[in-house]
């Protein structure tokens, strides 16, 4: 059954070096507009739904896009660049990257360093994003929540990436690609807008596919991944014994491939399965099996029964 977490946070983390650094003024525009813009999107596409219908060619890419730019985030960005849950070939982390980085939440190293360090201090001082920020009464919670949600982002402190990330950043292929992240952003939004413009021969077709595949898709991958930092802090099942407070969020699972088995994730971070138990879809998992079984992943971090066992909480085995 799922419940609010109520296990006590750990004291503070004493050390005020928390490797942070201010970030540039003209970030947060731009952080505003990215977030801004998806929500707004959402609001014209629906009207003109409303009248017009949705083409199937929208719906395709939609779903298309999100399963890959969703898929860059949770393979890419989370299991493999920031956990180290496999190795992948070259041409494999060149495309998680990119596919990550169409998910318009930020560049990879700056991705990379912001969830290490989440992990770091998850839910004590020095973690970026937890619910838990103003204490545990109702007021509290509603700001964190909002903090850990959404928040965060227009913090004027952010993580530093040569103090969380200096491995990517001595990778030539992730530099590109961070370096590249506006010019993919742009071709994300764009390259459905071009499709649906192809296929329909119309400027119609165009700003729908653009809508529907691009501004609509970011806007739920933007809301399931932060729903992960917020909902699965606070509400969920705890099985297994962490320092914090991740929960395993059951209605998460499919939207999030996998992510909201978070609980299982901060009890053994570098496992490349998060669902362990019976019944836990774990699509992310999947798709690492099927990089394995090609030869593109290998030394991956699978299950070890006896290690899951030992993190599991003596009531819930």
């Amino acid at each position: 059954m799922t419940d609010i977490a109520t296990t006590p946070v750990r004291p503070p983390h004493k050390n005020p070096a928390t490797g942070t650094k201010q970030r540039p003024g003209w970030e947060l525009p731009v952080v505003g507009l990215t977030v801004a813009l998806p929500p707004a999107a959402l609001l014209v596409a629906i009207p003109l739904a409303w009248g017009h219908g949705v083409a199937v060619t929208d719906l395709v890419l939609l779903l298309v896009l999100y399963v890959v730019s969703g898929l860059g985030i949770t393979v890419g960005f989370h299991r493999l660049f920031t956990h180290g849950s496999f190795t992948a070939n070259r041409p494999l982390r060149i495309a998680l990257a990119v596919a990550g980085s169409m998910a318009l939440q930020g560049p990879v190293i700056r991705w990379v360093a912001d969830h290490r360090k989440h992990h770091a201090f998850a839910d004590a001082e020095g973690d970026p994003h937890s619910p838990w920020r103003y204490g545990e009464s109702p007021a509290g919670l509603i700001r964190g929540f909002w903090h850990a949600h959404m928040g965060w982002l227009f913090e004027r402190e952010q993580a530093s990436t040569r103090r969380w990330a200096p491995d990517l950043i001595a990778d030539r292929d992730l530099v590109w690609v961070h370096r590249l992240f506006p010019v993919i952003a742009v071709g994300s939004l764009a390259l459905p807008g071009v499709i649906g413009g192809l296929v329909s021969m119309s400027w119609f077709g165009f700003l729908t596919g653009m809508l529907w595949g691009g501004f609509v898709r970011v806007f739920l991958i933007h809301h399931v991944t932060w729903s992960v930092n917020s909902i699965c802090h606070i509400v969920g099942e705890r099985p297994f014994e962490t320092r914090d407070k991740a929960t395993n969020f059951w209605p998460l699972a499919i939207f999030s491939f996998g992510e909201s088995w978070h609980n299982l994730h901060h009890a053994d971070p570098k496992c490349a399965r998060h669902g362990v138990d019976r019944g836990q879809l774990d699509s992310s998992a999947r798709v690492i099996r099927w990089f394995e079984q090609a030869g593109w992943a290998t030394n991956v971090r699978w299950p070890d029964d006896h290690r899951i066992e030992r993190r599991r909480k003596p009531t819930a085995a």
